[in-house]
């Protein structure tokens, strides 16, 4: 059975329709579950995508059935196989994820799809202009991405961009990008708090006030 099959027939045989039903729940409804935890689904799939792995070649047509399944677990699986690829992944890889980022748009997959496209930097920083253009996108959820794309980068963060993409992004009154913002800003402070303090210092008067919040969570003084 072709991997996509064979990873849908192990989902089904193992859904819990109580936890789809919480599941859906806390996502608004929106999408449907199988109800597989995220542990659970991973040990489903973890000796087929690590097959996969072996070959060296991404699988978009798998990418894309995961994609346009009915059953969130699929998207996840989806980000699970990227994940594991990422060493593969080239900038000319870009439009086709970007399909994924716009589409069945949430917070759970664009939050999974940010750093598998930020990481394309280490091998190509034209990542870097695309990261400044999707800052100014119209959608909120391309720019989220651009906001998040460095997390846990840690000592690797490239400061300059980070400050250009969130000065982009503030004044915003949609809360996804406000949070990502803190978010961002909360992650790099367990590596510079210094550099964080000065940000906050400088652009707090246009931030907003969860973002500030967000920020300053790991900050001793502010």
């Amino acid at each position: 059975m072709e991997l996509y099959g064979e990873i849908k027939k192990r989902f089904e045989e193992n859904r819990d329709e109580e936890n789809a039903l919480k599941m859906a729940a806390y996502m608004r409804n929106q999408f449907r579950f199988y109800g597989l935890a995220t542990p659970k689904r991973r040990a489903l799939s973890k000796d087929l995508l690590k097959g996969e792995k072996k070959k060296g070649i991404v699988n978009w047509d798998f990418l894309n059935q995961c994609w346009a399944d009915e059953y969130r677990e699929l998207q996840y699986t989806a980000i699970d196989y990227l994940e594991s690829m990422q060493v593969f992944l080239t900038y000319e890889d870009v439009p086709a994820i970007r399909k994924f980022v716009k589409s069945k748009q949430w917070w759970d997959t664009i939050d999974g799809l940010d750093r598998i496209i930020g990481n394309i930097a280490f091998s190509d920083d034209r990542i870097n202009g695309l990261m400044l253009e999707w800052a100014r996108d119209e959608d909120m959820w391309v720019r989220r991405i651009a906001i998040d794309h460095q997390l846990c980068r840690k000592e690797r963060t490239n400061t300059e961009l980070l400050e250009r993409i969130l000065a982009e992004n503030l004044g915003s009154t949609e809360f996804f990008i406000n949070k990502a913002i803190g978010w961002s800003l909360r992650d790099y402070s367990k590596t510079n708090p210094r550099w964080v303090k000065e940000f906050l210092l400088k652009y707090g008067g246009k931030m907003d006030k969860l973002s500030i919040r967000e920020a300053g969570k790991y900050l001793k003084e502010l």
